[in-house]
């Protein structure tokens, strides 16, 4: 069956730096636009960066994380990564990864909803 490990969430200080790994299993990974989201006590699940399929030439990112964060995929690996740099104390959340089917496309080629599958979530807190 499809599955979806994150890893690499902790604690850090404001203005320190974390990178979230996500290992996929049991399914083709070059065919499936990945995304990372994040979940804060009290807030609803918010996209926060999203990779189109193939070769991940489209990328979108939420503007909270412009310019700090950045999302890439390694297709011999299976693994979506999340390179988040200058954290703030408003990123500290769940942070998931997801994936949606997407072997063909066209426009931008990345998913900001409707994913098809989840991982667990990593925790990330950044403290000020």
């Amino acid at each position: 069956q499809v599955q979806l490990v994150e890893s690499g969430g902790g604690l850090v200080q404001a203005g320190g730096s974390l990178r979230l790994s996500c290992a996929a299993s049991g399914l083709t990974f070059s065919n499936y636009a990945m995304g990372w989201f994040r979940q804060a006590p009290g807030k609803e699940r918010e996209i926060v960066a999203a990779i189109s399929s193939g070769s991940g030439g489209h990328i979108y990112y939420a503007d909270s994380v412009k310019g700090r964060f950045t999302i890439g995929r390694d297709n011999a690996k299976n693994t979506v990564y999340l390179q988040m740099n200058s954290l703030k104390a408003e990123d500290t959340a769940v942070y998931y990864c997801a994936a949606d089917f997407k072997p063909y496309w066209t426009g931008t080629g990345y998913s900001l909803g409707g994913y098809d599958y989840w991982g667990q979530g990593t925790q990330v807190t950044v403290s000020s």
